[in-house]
């Protein structure tokens, strides 16, 4: 019987690229794999061409080499299974790659040793994620918190175990305690995890009826949690060992919660510093004076405003910030003047200001800033009449 194009055992053309190629070995041995078709000798034979084909034009020399002289470039080189040619499978490291990805944990190789060998550990639990907000004063000064968080933990009827009455598990019949199992298909043998035991090597021969057989339950579990002074937005605290339970007595998984500190009404963070924006009156801002300012430990600070301060002027208060996580170290608090105009102002108050600003003669030399802005104004419009 006369051998098979390649090209057309894959149903690509031959200009088709390596990852086209692979595509299509991977489509036919997903479709042809014997596990997917126990007994079907067509769907095997189909399986073997695909892999004949793959493993020659996959490879640049090969494929070189089938272009110009088809199947006589390999013949005389040994048969299928033997070693030469290009039919000499090296499953091991030419197939391995591509059976992990379709079928999971398969191990493929030329009727020798796999190469996953042992039994596969039972899995640990599951890490779970809580989020929790907390405000920007529990953030500066720490806090205890108690949280729900629906989970698993080990069944106590059989002690985490799966099985009634806290029996041992014993020895998978179907893998003799190995974990894997092995078929041959022809020149090659698969070997695959144990359908049985999952890997394990050991079965539950009478499972607990409270669980199932999982070794462990739903429950919602009560913490105590410790959130440290000076955590910022995104602060990630880990619970070891209270996430999930493992499947038959395997470890737990661990809890990570995520803080989000929430937005203060008056207080802006930036790091382990605090900002806060200060309306000062007018005649403060002008005369001089002294104001009281809260601070986000709950205390109050006293700052002195000189005379003539204008909006935007920042005033620190070494110390009065945020504390630094897991130091004795605090930020600074920052103090932004906007000073305000006034307001609703009475008929005497106005003309006691018409009298200030007649006081002045118009030159505003009380205000250096408007001053500095309008000669600069001036000379912009003098240079454009030049």
């Amino acid at each position: 019987m006369a051998n098979r194009d390649f090209y057309e055992t894959l149903d690509v053309e031959r200009g088709a690229g390596a990852d086209e190629i692979k595509k299509a070995y991977r489509k036919l041995a997903m479709k042809y794999h014997p596990d997917r078709n126990p007994g079907d000798a067509a769907a095997e034979q189909k399986f073997k061409e695909a892999n004949e084909a793959y493993d020659v034009l996959k490879d640049d020399q090969k494929r070189a080499a089938y272009d110009r002289f088809g199947h006589a470039a390999f013949e005389g080189g040994g048969g299928p299974g033997q070693g030469g040619g290009a039919r000499g499978f090296d499953f091991a490291s030419g197939f391995a790659d591509i059976f992990d990805e379709m079928f999971g944990d398969f191990g493929a190789t030329g009727g020798g040793a796999g190469r996953g060998g042992g039994r596969r550990r039972a899995a640990r639990g599951s890490d779970l994620r809580y989020n929790m907000a907390v405000s920007l004063e529990d953030a500066y000064r720490g806090k205890q918190a108690r949280i729900r968080v629906p989970t698993s933990i080990g069944c106590e009827s059989c002690k985490g175990t799966g099985a009634e009455g806290a029996a041992a598990p014993v020895n998978c019949a179907t893998c003799d305690g190995s974990g894997r199992v092995r078929a041959t298909q022809g020149f090659f043998t698969i070997e695959r995890t144990c359908p049985n035991c999952h890997g394990s090597g050991q079965v539950i021969e009478k499972a607990c009826k409270d669980c199932n057989g999982a070794g462990r339950r739903h429950h919602e579990k009560t913490l105590d949690v410790t959130i440290p002074a000076g955590v910022e937005d995104g602060t990630r605290i880990r619970l070891s060992g209270e996430g999930e339970a493992g499947m038959r007595g395997a470890p737990p998984g661990d809890l990570y919660i995520f803080l989000n500190v929430k937005p203060h009404r008056i207080f802006h963070r930036e790091g382990a510093d605090i900002h806060c924006r200060v309306p000062i009156p007018m005649t403060t801002a002008a005369l001089g004076g002294s104001i009281e300012v809260p601070t986000v430990g709950g205390g109050r600070a006293r700052v002195t405003i000189p005379e003539g301060t204008q909006t935007g002027r920042q005033f620190r208060l070494k110390g009065k910030g945020m504390p630094v996580l897991r130091t004795t170290q605090h930020g600074d608090m920052y103090i932004e003047a906007v000073v305000e105009t006034p307001v609703n102002l009475s008929r005497k108050q106005k003309e006691m200001l018409a009298d200030f600003v007649k006081a002045d003669g118009g030159k505003r030399s009380n205000s250096p800033e408007s001053e500095g802005f309008f000669a600069k104004v001036k000379e912009l419009w003098d240079d454009l009449r030049d």
